[in-house]
């Protein structure tokens, strides 16, 4: 059966929902453009983080590898998504963003807790760190990564793009701590500003980090899309003239944006179920922004519930 042709299957007639099951038109100029920069500098970084002995820059080069994985993991799930619903996979693959942001929170979790062990580590045994090294190759970094959070911040449509901005943005952060500890070190000779600050920065990080997986893990447990009131909905659909009671309710989002409803209407004559359903379309569509809808009427001699 999955070897037929199932096309005709997932098309969209007139009065169904407008939105494709995939993201054919989103362009990966932007990802694409950022890992060039990312992964280039990183290089650069990993190396003069080790020649200067700098925990701030080290620290930032691993956020510039880890960003460089992030990109190249937000570039496949955004061509993933391009695909077209198949036989197995009816829904599409516009998943697949929220999948690569929940797993690019994941990795940022294991850098921040990496950072802040180095960190702890170099404030029971102070290390020599040469600040002018510092100070150049974090000036640099800073201007890449504000370069790609630049190009990154046009795309404001993808969950996933945005995943991949926390990143960048930690990122960023890092080179300006790095900036900021090369500068105190030949200043003043105080190497302790290299952990203090990598520790400031891994605290910001971990903030915008939990909240990339709060997100994320939000839509693949399929839940309420934000800023939509379940309540309110089942309530507005009880108020349609010839609707008597709603249960089965369920709300959720197929991909980030698209929003889709199920559920089971008790109408008091099924014979008007069409005009009963083209009101219920129109209030979902205007009230509540919900166009894939999916109802199964039902007689008023089913129980209603307590």
């Amino acid at each position: 059966m999955q070897n037929h042709d199932s096309t005709h299957l997932h098309a969209h007639l007139d009065g169904d929902a407008q939105h494709a099951h995939f993201n054919e038109h989103r362009s990966q100029a932007a990802l694409a453009a950022a890992l060039a920069l990312t992964l280039g500098f990183a290089v650069v970084e990993v190396v003069a983080g080790f020649m200067a002995n700098s925990l701030a820059l080290i620290s930032d080069a691993g956020h510039m590898v880890t960003d460089a994985a992030a990109l190249g993991l937000a570039l496949l799930a955004q061509l993933i998504a391009k695909r077209r619903p198949s036989a197995r996979y009816s829904f599409g693959f516009g998943r697949a963003e929220a999948l690569a942001a929940f797993v690019n929170g994941l990795a940022m979790l294991v850098v921040v807790g990496w950072i802040v062990f180095e960190a702890m580590q170099r404030f029971a045994s102070p290390e020599p760190v040469q600040g002018g090294t510092v100070l150049v190759v974090a000036g640099i970094g800073l201007a890449v990564n504000l370069l790609v959070a630049w190009t990154l911040s046009r795309d404001k449509e993808s969950m996933n793009t945005r995943a991949a901005l926390v990143h960048v943005l930690g990122d960023l952060l890092g080179s300006v701590a790095a900036l900021i500890a090369g500068g105190v070190i030949m200043a003043t000779g105080w190497m302790q500003i290299d952990p203090i600050l990598s520790l400031l920065v891994s605290l910001l990080i971990l903030k915008s980090t939990i909240g990339v997986l709060r997100e994320s893990f939000h839509h693949l447990m399929e839940g309420v899309p934000d800023n939509t009131d379940y309540a309110q909905i089942g309530a507005d659909l009880a108020e349609v003239q010839g609707v008597l009671s709603v249960h089965d309710l369920h709300v959720w989002e197929m991909s980030p944006g698209q929003p889709a409803l199920i559920g089971h209407l008790e109408v008091a004559d099924l014979h008007q179920w069409p005009a009963i359903l083209a009101r219920v379309k129109t209030m979902l569509r205007t009230r509540h922004g919900i166009d894939h809808i999916t109802l199964q009427a039902e007689p008023a001699t089913h129980s209603r519930p307590s």
